[in-house]
């Protein structure tokens, strides 16, 4: 038989349960507005983007070791033969590096638009390594060095640094063009809010020609006259429960409400619709009287914003996460595989078929995917869709799987998904079952904001696991703390938060009574 099962009823314990989508499609919009939101939705899911604030960070790592290298470079060749390995080099060349670094920041020099233009931007980049060397040369002036360094060594550290910047920005500014043609530095935004309030918005934003926005359309509740279908050139695309439904199946970056703040109530119904996807939520804040401190404003350009809700991990996060789940994960996988291995002979023997199975989950954002499990069922009495928990003294669980059940060994094929497929995390919410339910309810039914959960991609572990969430989730009280407690690990993560919950779920496991 195949190695793979195509199913298992899950635990009790939602953790191997895994999740519901949502218990309704949301409706589309009609005519006109369907059928641009279906070419959208076909055409425009591009491949995954790349962050402009982490693509800044790397430039500036290239830059400074490319400076260090030359400085490096000229030493080796000229002065190292003659005078020897100074120390004093090897910590003016990362210092002068530093330096430059600062000052290509101080003018503005690490963005995409700069990114796009060398030739424009060469002159303050030429400018800014002179003034960086200028200083240097001050300060061997005034501090009067014993050993004064090398003024070949200097001239050469200039030319060659300066040869090497201008070499990277040409090929920064061809990959740069590139990226921006595959949509892959693109900010996709959607407008909430049409008619005139959206207009000198949308207006404001097409102007911004060095922007990295990509307006994708307007979504607007309203179906009268007051929200036409075309504004400003950008077509509405449906209503803000489309706007959900849309977000499932193309990439979606921003949400910029053109509400004013005195429409409450309707700002509200919506942000309590949106607030559970994974993207950045904006309030315009030049259609609005109430004036607040400068410092209260964020900008898109030169727009004045007002920041509702951020994506809960971006940028470096997503960096680091990534990382950390690849490294530690595989370390874990070596570690386990004597276990997994002893665990997979165990199946086998205990009972005929195949020793894992894969389930269709809900993942990040609603996406499905597909988790790795050890069987722990007899194959006759498997449940596809996890429509019955598990309870104590189960007769569909073989004796090996009651034992693995308990201490929670049937997980751990999930490595494979976090080290492999990177659909899964170490440390996040629990995926549930797509049929889960807490008193013959949904759990999106129980709790409301349930798929905030999905903004965050699911993990092995969690901070509900760690703090006694860990066990049947039969009742509406159960899955509510299971769920606040998802949402308050995703509203505080860190890397310090992911090890400390990893370091205590071993001590959580111990607790068995709810695991079946």
């Amino acid at each position: 038989m195949s190695a793979f099962a195509a199913s298992d009823t899950q635990h009790s314990d939602p953790d191997a349960s895994r999740d519901a989508g949502p218990a309704a499609t949301p409706s589309c919009p009609a005519g006109a507005e369907r059928a641009r939101l279906a070419e959208i939705v076909a055409n425009g899911k591009p491949t995954k983007a790349y962050s402009p604030i982490v693509v800044a960070g790397l430039v500036r790592i290239l830059e400074f070791t490319l400076i260090t290298c030359a400085g490096l470079a000229v030493h080796e060749l000229y002065v190292a033969p003659v005078h020897g390995h100074e120390p004093a080099y090897f910590f003016a060349i990362p210092g002068v590096a530093l330096l430059a670094i600062i000052a290509f920041q101080a003018l503005d020099l690490n963005n995409a638009s700069a990114f796009r233009a060398p030739v424009s931007h060469g002159l303050k980049l030429g400018c800014g390594w002179t003034l960086v060397f200028l200083a240097a040369l001050a300060a061997i002036f005034f501090l009067k060095p014993d050993n004064a360094p090398s003024r070949v060594w200097l001239l050469g550290w200039y030319v060659s640094g300066l040869l090497l910047l201008a070499l990277e920005r040409f090929a920064l500014a061809a990959l740069v063009r590139a990226l921006t043609m595959a949509g892959k530095l693109d900010r996709r935004t959607v407008i909430v809010g049409g008619g005139e309030a959206a207009e000198p918005v949308l207006r404001e934003l097409a102007a911004q020609s060095d922007g990295d926005l990509r307006i994708l359309g307007i979504f607007d509740d309203r179906v009268d006259q007051r929200s036409p279908d075309v504004v400003a050139g950008y077509p509405k695309l449906g209503t803000v429960d489309d706007l959900l439904e849309f977000a499932r199946h193309t990439r979606l970056d921003l949400v910029i409400f053109t509400l004013p703040i005195s429409a409450e109530t309707r700002l509200l119904q919506m942000l309590r619709k949106l607030w559970v996807l994974p993207v950045d939520i904006r309030l315009a804040a030049h259609i609005n009287k109430l004036q607040f401190r400068p410092r209260s404003y964020s900008y898109i350009g030169s727009m004045p914003v007002i920041d509702v809700f951020d994506k809960p991990m971006a940028d470096w996060d997503v960096i680091i996460k990534s990382a950390f789940d690849k490294i530690v994960g595989a370390i874990c996988l070596i570690l386990w595989s004597p276990i997994m291995l002893a665990t997979a002979i165990a199946v086998k023997l205990d009972s005929r078929g195949p020793v894992l199975f894969k389930q269709v989950r809900y993942g990040f954002n609603n996406e499905k995917i597909e988790i790795y499990k050890f069987r722990t069922m007899y194959v006759d009495r498997l449940d596809a869709n996890a429509s019955r928990l598990v309870t104590r003294d189960d007769p569909r669980v073989t004796r090996v799987g009651r034992f693995i059940r308990k201490a929670s060994l049937d997980e751990l094929p999930q490595l494979i998904n976090v080290v492999f497929k990177g659909d899964l995390s170490l440390v996040g919410p629990r995926p549930h079952a797509m049929h889960a339910r807490a008193a013959d309810h949904l759990y999106d039914e129980v709790v409301d904001g349930y798929f905030a959960r999905h903004r965050v991609k699911p993990g092995l572990t969690g901070w509900a696991q760690i703090n006694g969430w860990r066990g049947e989730t039969d009742t509406p009280e159960k899955i509510q703390k299971r769920v606040e407690h998802d949402l308050r690990y995703i509203e505080n993560w860190s890397i310090l938060l992911d090890i400390y919950i990893l370091a205590l779920t071993p001590f959580a496991l111990l607790k068995t009574e709810n695991a079946y």
